[in-house]
């Protein structure tokens, strides 16, 4: 489990955290080599979660593309509607490990909220979640979720009131809690041991788009294409795929027109701290944190897991920005041409798919990661519909 990803990653916390981040990093490592443990995360995954998701063929939005065949790796339908089931269900079984009765987490689209709600039902896990006021507003049905299933959600009203601050303030709960209390942290960012365990987890979606690709047209994909904000679905997508002859593509968000970097840290931003981790990260002049903007509250973070800085530096992964505009255009192609209705994160990773098909040409495959669905952004695609 590496503490560090090239010069990126470490743990730069409070020395109260340093007990809790050791007892999180070595009740890993305990459960990784116990039968026990992996049976019980296979057993869930599949009764609770619905994996394997499949790997569907997108035969008109391949038209649209004119050229190469897309198809959609079906992380929508996971229970709960996304990607952060996998390692909400994995942390949550490790806090129930540790004796933890206590859950906390951030959100800001809400799904990492409902998933970790829903597995504190299913453990027996109290579950408090942290949500900026401005997420709240533009993701409600998630917020509603998260109550009925027994969560307490908390507005965070400081900042800017988005993604970075619920996670602000989620650590400092959890300096004041550590002994009863396991934070949940939903993407691959934060101090170690975090982004190595949330990759750990994440990383089924690659395994599965490895041997359905392998089963769907006899080799790996030409290119695999996920959205990044923090990047938990997309290292999750790349990590078994990097071996492989694959090209890899991370799409953050460009946000709106008028904006001079939007959420996409890896594009244009620095090395710097944040949350615990160093990484790629949106900053002013002055070397604070920048004010993001998405359409996409998933998105809207100013920073990125150390091991996609890492990916970024060596050439590996190639990352990009895609506007909101574009984004919600490839809402509505899936939509329209498919019947299903993505989340506008990967919305940004559709566009990318379906604008590069045509380059490179029949005969060459494209798999995009689709990491959610779209019912809580409903009301933000009918607003900018309307404007």
């Amino acid at each position: 489990m590496p503490r560090r990803f090239g010069p990126y990653g470490g743990a730069y916390v409070p020395e109260t955290l340093v007990p809790a981040l050791t007892e999180l990093e070595r009740a890993w490592r305990d459960a990784r080599s116990d039968p026990k443990f992996r049976s019980e995360l296979r057993r869930l995954s599949t009764t609770l979660g619905g994996r394997p998701t499949p790997l569907y063929l997108a035969e008109n939005l391949t038209r649209r593309g004119g050229g190469a065949r897309i198809w959609l790796k079906r992380e929508d339908l996971v229970h709960g509607g996304a990607h952060k089931f996998n390692n909400a269900l994995g942390q949550g079984l490790l806090a129930r490990r540790m004796g933890k009765p206590r859950l906390i987490a951030e959100t800001g689209a809400g799904q990492h909220g409902v998933a970790t709600a829903m597995i504190g039902a299913a453990l027996g896990l109290s579950t408090e979640v942290y949500m900026g006021e401005v997420d709240m507003e533009r993701q409600h049905p998630n917020v509603e979720r998260m109550r009925l299933l027994g969560a307490r959600v908390i507005p965070v009203r400081t900042g800017s009131r988005t993604l970075k601050d619920a996670i602000n303030a989620a650590l400092r709960d959890w300096i004041a809690s550590v002994r009863t209390t396991h934070y949940l942290i939903g993407s691959a960012v934060g101090p170690h041991p975090f982004p190595s365990i949330v990759a750990d987890f994440q990383s089924v979606i690659g395994r599965e788009i490895r041997r359905q690709s392998a089963r769907s047209f006899g080799r790996s994909p030409d290119l695999v294409v996920a959205c990044v904000g923090g990047g938990s679905n997309a290292i999750g997508t790349f990590r078994p795929l990097l071996r492989t002859k694959a090209d890899l593509w991370g799409v953050e968000a460009g946000g709106p027109r008028n904006s001079a970097h939007g959420a996409a840290s890896l594009s244009h931003g620095a090395p710097g701290i944040l949350h615990g981790s160093l990484s790629y990260v949106l900053q002013d002049d002055d070397g604070q944190v920048a004010e993001t903007q998405s359409v996409s509250a998933g998105l809207d973070y100013p920073g990125v897991g150390p091991e996609h800085a890492m990916l970024r530096d060596s050439g590996r992964v190639r990352y990009l920005a895609v506007r909101d505009r574009d984004a919600l255009r490839a809402f509505h192609w899936l939509a329209e041409d498919e019947g299903i209705l993505p989340a506008l994160e990967p919305a940004h990773a559709v566009f990318a798919a379906v604008r590069e098909a045509k380059r490179r040409g029949r005969g060459r495959e494209i798999v995009v990661t689709l990491s959610g669905r779209g019912d809580k952004d409903l009301e933000v695609v009918l607003r900018a519909g309307a404007q």
